[in-house]
């Protein structure tokens, strides 16, 4: 009985402290706000980066993380404005970008995505659907309500909105969103600033398709042009330009490894192939050998 009591005890200790824990680590996320251009806003949290654009009598909002961060998301966007959000875009499908749908879900908040992105969300969140964790009225609030297949524009004012589809990038279903007259452009997850990047090939993520994306955003910016990271700090051409030629040097390195024979485990253990970059880009969420493994199994099924 001694025993049971104290094993109960032990278990609610671990649970308070695992609420506690949660609930620290909440506060702890402060929204911060770069202010890009004119109208053009990027807001930094935990997840992926949110762009704001304050329109004409309303606002585009880009991305929107976690649920549990919503709150604090619009605590945000009303320090810079009073508008409404008329459309909620989603660049992709993972749940740091689309988390909060639900939440900024309204009559008057249209959530907009590609064809794939409704695809998956709907995927994902009929599981949860069914294990009872959401309720109906919830799961409808998380779909995109409009999508497309390649591109789709917005009009506000002498503002043109250009949002389009890259193929098998980071996802099947991504999406960059460019600001004409601001000249800012958000890159969702084919781009991660500063740190290499996480390509989801379960999802119909490439290596080839990641750098076309780069290769497409260049063709369509200017040297002066604001670049919104899915993760990581604003950037600009020059800093994509870089970014590319890194991918491109790191897939020649892993290409000759193939062409050589070498196995998976080889080019995973293998420092050689990526020492120039590790340093620089290895230290965030994908590390050097978890790259590796990406690129060489992306490359080996094209």
């Amino acid at each position: 009985m001694t025993f049971y009591k104290t094993k109960v005890r032990f278990l609610i200790f671990f649970l308070s402290l695992f609420t506690s824990l949660l609930s620290a680590q909440d506060q702890e996320v402060v929204i911060s706000i770069d202010k890009l251009s004119k109208d053009v806003y990027m807001l930094t949290g935990q997840g992926g980066n949110i762009g704001i654009y304050i329109g004409h009598k309303n606002v585009f909002m880009i991305d929107d993380q976690f649920d549990r961060l919503s709150d604090k998301i619009k605590t945000a966007i009303a320090s810079l404005t009073n508008k409404p959000i008329a459309f909620l875009f989603n660049t992709h499908m993972h749940g740091d970008h689309t988390g909060g749908n639900a939440n900024f879900n309204t009559d008057h908040t249209a959530v907009v995505a590609h064809n794939n992105v409704r695809k998956r969300v709907m995927a994902s969140q009929q599981k949860r659907l069914d294990d009872n964790k959401i309720t109906m009225e919830y799961y409808s609030k998380m779909l995109p309500e409009i999508t497309f297949s390649e591109d789709i524009t917005f009009y506000d004012k002498d503002e043109t909105i250009m949002a389009f589809h890259v193929h098998n990038a980071h996802t099947d279903g991504d999406a960059m969103v460019y600001f004409v007259n601001n000249d800012v452009i958000h890159m969702g997850d084919t781009y991660f600033a500063g740190r290499y990047p996480y390509i989801d090939l379960k999802s119909g993520g490439s290596l080839q398709g990641f750098i076309d994306a780069h290769k497409k955003a260049l063709m369509v910016i200017s040297e002066e042009t604001k670049i919104i990271p899915g993760h990581g700090r604003p950037s600009t051409k020059k800093d994509l330009e870089s970014y590319v030629s890194m991918l491109e040097d790191i897939k020649t390195n892993i290409m000759a490894a193939i062409v050589a024979g070498k196995s998976l485990e080889e080019v995973k253990s293998d420092n050689i192939i990526s020492d120039a970059y590790d340093s620089t880009h290895g230290n965030s969420f994908i590390k050097p050998e978890v790259m590796r493994e990406t690129f060489y199994k992306s490359l080996k099924s094209e």
